[in-house]
């Protein structure tokens, strides 16, 4: 399975709303993803078509030319997309807690951490510690 760019994993907005898309239809052509995008966001064809090359670059889409177009494949699934908006979700605003992010969709506070055990240290050795015979000891 490809995966994203490393600094955006994430499509922006108008990428996902092609790759939504073409999850529905399967596969189309830019005048397809166009159409199917119409009753919700009016954009133009060149529009799409950019937003469509930019995802085959991405290695989320694959095109294969089909007479004088290209049809568009999403490669790309939408449970793998989901899969990293929710890590990057919880990385960013939970500080990689799946259980807090659980506990704040349940309206629950989350659990405190425990507190960490204290380190122990050897006692110190003094230099008139050093001065005694260890055989006195």
């Amino acid at each position: 399975m490809p995966r994203m760019a490393a600094p955006r994993e994430i499509p922006p907005p108008l990428e996902v709303e092609c790759l939504k898309a073409l999850w529905t239809l399967g596969e189309g052509n830019v005048h397809d993803v166009q159409q199917s995008l119409a009753p919700t966001r009016k954009l133009a064809y060149t529009t799409v078509m950019t937003v469509l090359e930019r995802l085959a670059r991405k290695g989320a889409v694959e095109r294969r030319k089909s007479g004088r177009a290209f049809v568009y494949v999403p490669l790309l699934s939408r449970d793998v997309l989901r899969r990293l908006a929710v890590r990057q979700l919880v990385e960013c605003y939970f500080d990689g807690s799946t259980s807090d992010l659980l506990a704040y969709l349940e309206g629950r506070e989350p659990e405190p951490e425990p507190e960490p055990e204290p380190v122990r240290h050897a006692p110190a050795v003094s230099s008139e510690d050093e001065a005694l015979d260890p055989a006195l000891l």
